[in-house]
C-alpha cells in the first residue's frame, strides 16, 4: 500500500472532453436548431414524434412534421423539406442534441452535401439546445394542448394550427421584443417597430403627465446565440465600462 501497488495500475480509457458549442446568429437563416419530442397517443405506450426546426434569431418554426416513429431517414427528409419550404435558403449551421436521429449517417451526409455545419449539444447538457427546449415547453403548456391525441392525423392538425397560425404569426415572443417570429424572420418587424414608436410618442405628447419618462418600444435583438461566444461577452463588458465612464 505504501508503494501504491494495491490500486488499479492498468491504463484506463477516458473520453475526451466534449467541446462546448458556441454559435452566433446576427440575422435570420444563419443558425437553425432542431429537436424531436414525444406526443402521447390514444392508448398507453403509443406515441407520435414531433420534429421541429427553429431559426434561433427570429424564433420562427421554419418547418415541423409529425411521424409515428423516429429514424435517420425521416430526419434527413425533414431537413430537406425545411430547406425547400424556406425558399431553398439554407442556414450556415444546424444545431441539435445527440439523439440517434440527429447523429445518424443520413443526416450527417445530407448536411455535408449541402455544406451546412453540423453542431451537437454536449452529452447530458440540456442547456446546449435552449431554443428547441423552450419551444416544446411553449407547445405543451399551451392551454389548448390536449394531454393525449386520438390519432396521428389529430396530432398533425393540432400542430399545424399551433405552429402555422399561433406560434409563428400570432405569438408575441419576449425574446424578439414582443414581435411575432414570422415578422422578425421576414423583416417586417422593423416597420412595426417604427409604428410602435410613433404610437408611444403620440401618447406621450398627448398626456405627458401619465409617464415617468418618454416611452420607447423594447429594442429588437441584434444577435442570438447558443452558449454566448467570448467575443460577445467581451464586447458587452466594454460597452458597460464605457457607459460607466
Amino acid at each position: 500500500r505504501a508503494r501504491h501497488q494495491t490500486v488499479e495500475r492498468r491504463a484506463q480509457a477516458t473520453h475526451p472532453a466534449r467541446k462546448k458549442p458556441e454559435l452566433l446568429a446576427t440575422r435570420p437563416n444563419e443558425i437553425w436548431s432542431w429537436d424531436i419530442t414525444k406526443l402521447t397517443g390514444p392508448v398507453r405506450g403509443v406515441y407520435f414524434d414531433l420534429y421541429v426546426i427553429l431559426d434561433i434569431f427570429s424564433r420562427k418554426a421554419v418547418h415541423f412534421e409529425v411521424h409515428p416513429t423516429e429514424t435517420g431517414e425521416l430526419a434527413k427528409a425533414f431537413i430537406e423539406h425545411a430547406v425547400a419550404v424556406n425558399g431553398d435558403v439554407q442556414p450556415n449551421a444546424v444545431h441539435a442534441d445527440r439523439g440517434t436521429s440527429m447523429t445518424s449517417q443520413p443526416v450527417a451526409a445530407l448536411l455535408a452535401y449541402l455544406n451546412i455545419d453540423q453542431s451537437h449539444s454536449r452529452p447530458h447538457v440540456s442547456n446546449d439546445n435552449p431554443y428547441s427546449e423552450a419551444n416544446f415547453k411553449t407547445l405543451k403548456y399551451c392551454p389548448a394542448f390536449p394531454g393525449r391525441f386520438g390519432s396521428l392525423q389529430d396530432a398533425r392538425v393540432f400542430c399545424d394550427v399551433f405552429f402555422s397560425y399561433y406560434y409563428n404569426n400570432d405569438h408575441r415572443h419576449s425574446g424578439v421584443a414582443l414581435h411575432t417570429p414570422a415578422s422578425v424572420h421576414d423583416g417586417t418587424a422593423h416597420e412595426i417597430q417604427t409604428r410602435r414608436a410613433q404610437v408611444l410618442d403620440a401618447a406621450y405628447l398627448a398626456n405627458p403627465e401619465r409617464f415617468h419618462h418618454r416611452p420607447t418600444p423594447p429594442a429588437l435583438p441584434t444577435n442570438a446565440w447558443i452558449n454566448q461566444p467570448p467575443a460577445i461577452i467581451e464586447t458587452e463588458e466594454t460597452l458597460h465600462t464605457n457607459e460607466a465612464a
